[in-house]
């Protein structure tokens, strides 16, 4: 019988994830009006700005030389994800956006056997797969062009890059979470991110209006929440566990799309967002959680 705190990583996982998508659609709108750079190092200053105090309350300990560098490694690669993401979704609708970056969860759960030295169950490939199908039978039956948008090719080609940094980066986030706890991840993650888009301010930065510091200000609050959120459940159980979950957020993008972009649920839409169910389903643990870091 599971005990009480097997599923809490899962639960974590899946709760980042749907924190992730609502910032989506928030820096969309914010990407939009001061464009992807801007918007992006907005919100990771202000990230950074938010967490700060929460890691300082807790009376931290500068990291290690070697927790450091993965500190400084990720804050790079997470820039780089997110930046590169955007830049797509401000040319590509979110479900669209999101059902492309579904490569990601299969490179790393490969990356995490090269990497992590992780045994790769048959069980976590055969769920990956079976949300990636869902998502392709989402993206291949809306019977709708996916997008109008005169760039909308180098918003493809933003998000396939975004994504195959974003697998790099669920192997990061997993060894950040090893060695340093979901507030050291996030100060560091937000502040390192800053610091390196900050590079290229003096030519790139503008200033947001009123209704777009609203959007990064929220944007920035999820992304924390989630990332705290995500190198807790990281800390706890392997990357093969969690990856596939990741799949959940197209059924949040399909939701958002429909309220706020005012796409249409389709019959495709529902079939492959229960294939994306059953992949999450088949990916939850059954029997135990590794332990690690409580």
């Amino acid at each position: 019988m599971d005990q009480p705190h097997s599923r809490m990583p899962f639960l974590a996982a899946l709760l980042g994830i749907a924190l992730f998508s609502v910032m989506d659609a928030t820096m969309k709108f914010a990407a939009i009006a001061v464009g992807a750079y801007s918007a992006t190092l907005w919100r990771t200053i202000i990230g950074s700005l938010l967490v700060l105090p929460l890691w300082l309350h807790e009376g931290p300990r500068w990291p290690e030389r070697a927790t450091l560098i993965l500190h400084i490694k990720r804050g790079i690669v997470g820039a780089g994800t997110a930046v590169t993401f955007f830049y797509g979704l401000v040319r590509l609708p979110l479900a669209e956006a999101i059902a492309i970056s579904f490569i990601a969860p299969l490179l790393a759960l490969f990356l995490a056997a090269i990497l992590l030295k992780e045994r790769i169950e048959r069980q976590a490939i055969g769920a990956s797969l079976l949300g990636l199908l869902g998502v392709l039978v989402i993206a291949f039956g809306r019977g709708e062009p996916a997008n109008d948008h005169p760039e909308a090719g180098l918003g493809i080609a933003a998000v396939l890059l975004s994504a195959a940094l974003y697998a790099w980066n669920l192997i990061l986030q997993r060894q950040q979470a090893l060695v340093a706890g979901p507030r050291e991840v996030a100060v560091f993650q937000a502040t390192v991110a800053s610091l390196f888009l900050g590079l290229a301010a003096p030519w790139l930065l503008v200033i947001p209006d009123a209704t777009s510091w609203l959007n990064i200000g929220a944007s920035a609050m999820l992304a924390m929440s989630a990332l705290m959120l995500g190198s807790w459940a990281y800390g706890r159980a392997e990357t093969q566990k969690l990856v596939p979950l990741e799949y959940s957020a197209f059924l949040w993008a399909a939701a958002i799309g429909w309220l706020v972009f005012a796409e249409k649920l389709t019959l495709p839409t529902v079939l492959g967002a229960a294939l994306i169910v059953l992949g999450c389903w088949i990916a939850a643990p059954k029997k135990h959680i590794e332990q690690t870091a409580l």
